[in-house]
């Protein structure tokens, strides 16, 4: 399985409009979603399923890579690890899953199918990991690798 997890771009201040959940892309944001929405178009599989977070931000990213997705309120700022994990069946779904949400959510999900020993990854604004859980023969456990990690600012 492949499981992309990407932040959603730079957003406007909160105090802009009040409502956390109401915020848009910044300029800046707009431009790094449209870069690294243009990337993924591609790298992914044509049969990638795709899930954002119902915030504004998050919807608009997503918007970017011009494909069919799914808004889950498991994914809305603040879910926790296992709900997003829950979300895409990980480890145990087949093909590749695209997940467009937040901080600490995307970071904690990291170092978590990582073992990091930080509860949370650092993810920069507009930026995907792209992270694969492999089983191989004669293994007991499988394992997670890093497939990329790409930044919106250096596309």
């Amino acid at each position: 399985m492949d499981l992309v997890l990407w932040r959603h771009a730079e957003a406007i201040d909160l105090e802009l409009v009040g409502d956390d959940m109401l915020r848009t892309l910044s300029p800046r944001g707009d431009k790094q979603a449209r870069r690294m929405g243009a990337w993924l178009d591609r790298h992914l599989p044509s049969g990638t399923k795709v899930f954002a977070s119902p915030a504004l931000r998050a919807d608009h990213t997503a918007r970017a890579l011009d494909r069919k997705y799914k808004t889950s309120a498991a994914l809305a700022p603040l879910a926790n690890a296992q709900d997003l994990l829950g979300l895409v069946h990980w480890p145990h779904a087949n093909g590749c899953v695209l997940v467009v949400g937040h901080q600490p959510t995307l970071g904690q999900v990291i170092a978590q199918v990582l073992g990091f020993p930080e509860q949370a990854c650092a993810i920069r604004k507009g930026s995907v990991w792209w992270l694969r859980y492999r089983e191989r023969e004669r293994e007991l456990e499988g394992e997670t690798v890093v497939v990329s990690v790409q930044s919106a600012d250096l596309l």
